[in-house]
């Protein structure tokens, strides 16, 4: 298995609509090693959270994985039994939502919802209640005791995603899949909560798949990257090899529209059009109409994935010149 906890090959999810046939994820395939950090990045509505979702087999309906192999520590979780895989989620891998109101329950107080995430290991309720107190201490809870008597709404955005991820960590999973952990946290709380992540990682020796649009936080805590487009991964590869030497057209200019240090280094570049709709994809390769570097043969032929260094893949026809 060379190291790997996870390696998602070929994998394949479709939305059937009445507008017509959404191909929310084509053909993806990475893997991921123990304790390993691994990013999926591109602009919203690429397939990065359905990919997530796929993996605890969380897909929302009318979605359903079509095709491609899932394999946790060697196991293929898309041929398990349901009542199985609910025993994968939460024990094994867990899953921070992108917005932890939405995901915590509005009726129950905070600390009763990570105590029950803590009994489904067996434990007496007050054995659980101390291992929810301790948790929410861990992820760094303020006032933690009472903070554990608060409903959700009474918590700040910071405090809710600290308990999510409480919550999520509670059963100490291998695989933690973090979705857009950040979004809607001012810059300060941001930092406290990857710093916080990456702390319990080394504590667990725990893997962490985060999904982001923003390639600040990737260059701070990622160990490798993917970048996804309509619904394919067209660049992966170490961090630093894909922020020196991106190959893949939307990669480079996707690190262009990274904010600079000096207003010296001139405006922000952007990148012309938007992410086409997947249930109409453009032939050819998805990105050619808003790539600069086009070819004739972008339009006709979607290209393959080529190895272009030790784990560095990029799916472009520029590769073949």
């Amino acid at each position: 298995m060379h190291g790997n906890l996870l390696e998602v090959s070929g994998l394949r999810v479709e939305f059937h609509t009445r507008t017509g046939n959404v191909q929310a994820v084509r053909d993806v395939s990475f893997e991921l090693s123990n304790g390993e950090v691994f990013a999926l990045v591109g602009e919203s509505g690429c397939g990065k959270s359905t990919t997530a979702l796929s993996i605890i087999r969380l897909v929302p309906v009318p979605g359903r994985i079509t095709g491609g192999s899932i394999l946790f520590e060697g196991k293929n979780l898309l041929s398990l039994a349901e009542s199985t895989m609910m025993q994968y989620r939460g024990k094994e891998i867990g899953m921070i939502f992108q917005n932890p109101l939405v995901a915590l329950n509005p009726v129950y107080r905070t600390g009763f919802q990570v105590q029950e995430a803590v009994m489904l290991d067996n434990v007496t309720r007050a054995e659980a209640w101390c291992a929810a107190i301790r948790v929410l201490k861990n992820v760094k809870l303020p006032d933690t005791e009472e903070r554990a008597k608060s409903f959700p709404h009474e918590l700040s955005g910071g405090m809710r995603q600290r308990a999510m991820i409480g919550m999520m960590i509670s059963r100490f999973p291998k695989l933690l899949i973090a979705d857009e952990p950040t979004t809607a946290l001012d810059v300060t709380i941001q930092a406290q909560i990857l710093e916080l992540l990456m702390e319990l990682r080394r504590q667990n020796n725990m893997s962490v798949l985060i999904i982001t649009h923003d390639l600040g936080i990737v260059a701070d805590i990622a160990d490798r990257v993917g970048v996804m487009y309509a619904g394919s991964l067209v660049e992966q590869g170490d961090v630093f090899e894909i922020f020196e030497n991106p190959f893949h057209p939307y990669t480079r200019l996707l690190l262009k529209a990274l904010p600079r240090g000096t207003k010296e280094e001139g405006r922000l570049e952007t990148i012309s059009g938007s992410v086409p709709n997947l249930s109409n994809l453009p032939g050819g390769c998805p990105f050619h109409p808003r790539c600069p570097y086009r070819l004739d043969v972008c339009a006709v032929k979607e290209p393959e994935v080529v190895e272009v260094g030790p784990g560095h893949r990029v799916r472009c026809h520029l590769m073949g010149e």
